[in-house]
């Protein structure tokens, strides 16, 4: 079969047929319209994600800040068996939030630190520690991300509606075609199947 003879019998919903039905037109103009809308959803999905994700950020960095801390005890030394990312252990530490008021709490700090030594930490509005801001790498990658899937996961769902309306439609073609096949075969008084 030539290229254009596979286009063409492709393309049979959209061209004159005599053996066209209306529900063969109403099949193609779903099954297009699921495939611009899937990628209109999509798109759409995409940018409000991303635009999401990239106001959390924004948000995250401006709401925690870096203040010093003071280590309370020394720091154990580093433990062979438990490897961090980081290589650091937890400590308690001692440090003044924005009101004024003094928290202690436990976080992560160099090996063997001796006692009062001083480290930065990250805390929120309110005092308390938080995990440090993520960095604009880290930022772009989760905005580019949760845009994908959340484009991805619209637009499927979009699909998925599209193929479901298709089996309908096609349930009903076979309907008819068997509605039809009856009614020409009673005619004459034949059964063929």
């Amino acid at each position: 079969m030539e290229a254009s003879e596979r286009t063409t019998v492709r393309w049979w919903r959209w061209r004159r047929n005599a053996l066209k039905r209306r529900v063969d037109v109403v099949e193609a103009w779903v099954v297009l319209a699921g495939w611009v809308l899937a990628l209109l959803v999509g798109l759409v999905a995409a940018l409000m994600a991303a635009g999401t994700v990239e106001r959390a950020v924004e948000r995250q960095r401006a709401e925690s800040r870096q203040v010093p801390a003071v280590l309370v005890k020394d720091a154990p030394g580093p433990s062979p068996a438990r490897e961090a990312s980081d290589h650091r252990v937890w400590g308690k530490v001692r440090w003044t939030a924005p009101d004024g008021s003094t928290h202690r709490e436990e976080a992560r700090v160099p090996p063997g630190a001796p006692a009062e030594s001083t480290i930065s930490v990250w805390v929120n509005r309110s005092g308390d520690l938080t995990t440090p801001p993520v960095s604009s790498g880290e930022a772009w990658l989760h905005t580019a991300m949760g845009g994908a899937l959340a484009g991805a996961f619209a637009g499927c769902a979009v699909l998925g509606a599209t193929w479901l309306i298709h089996l309908a439609l096609d349930r009903r073609r076979i309907a008819q075609w068997g509605a039809e096949w009856e009614r020409i075969d009673t005619r004459r008084g034949w059964k063929t199947g």
